[in-house]
């Protein structure tokens, strides 16, 4: 991968990253209020899979925006965002979850060129990822 592909890799490795970890992070810190929410989308265990979220958006996320196994970490939130997107945002008569559904389904395809391409040069772990 030349200097110009590994530039823009990086830039969208920081730019994906930084909504999950956001996101993740307030999580933590609303942590409560956040699994009221989950609770009034029919969800039990709502403990467990605040936790789980947390951990696959921060670690997910940290692993995409270094370049450390940026192919897993793109992989752990893709298998996060899938299931959000569906349970979350499939309320189709509102416009707003037409837009989040829309966004995660983006999300998604900058996730699967991780995938494809890796993290670029500029990586913490260089080489064939």
């Amino acid at each position: 991968m030349d200097r110009l592909s590994s530039s823009g890799m990086l830039v969208a490795r920081v730019l994906l990253s930084s909504i999950f970890l956001f996101s993740g992070v307030k999580k933590v810190f609303a942590f409560s209020a956040t699994q009221g929410h989950m609770a009034q989308y029919g969800m039990k265990m709502t403990g467990l899979f605040l936790v789980l979220a947390i951990l696959f958006e921060v670690g997910g996320g940290l692993s995409v925006l270094l370049g450390y196994f940026p192919r897993l970490g793109a992989l752990a939130l893709l298998l996060f965002l899938v299931p959000a997107t569906v349970v979350f945002h499939r309320d189709f008569a509102n416009p707003a979850q037409v837009i989040q559904f829309a966004k995660n389904v983006t999300i998604m395809g900058g996730l699967v060129a991780i995938l494809a391409a890796g993290g670029g040069e500029f990586a913490l772990r260089r080489g064939k990822r």
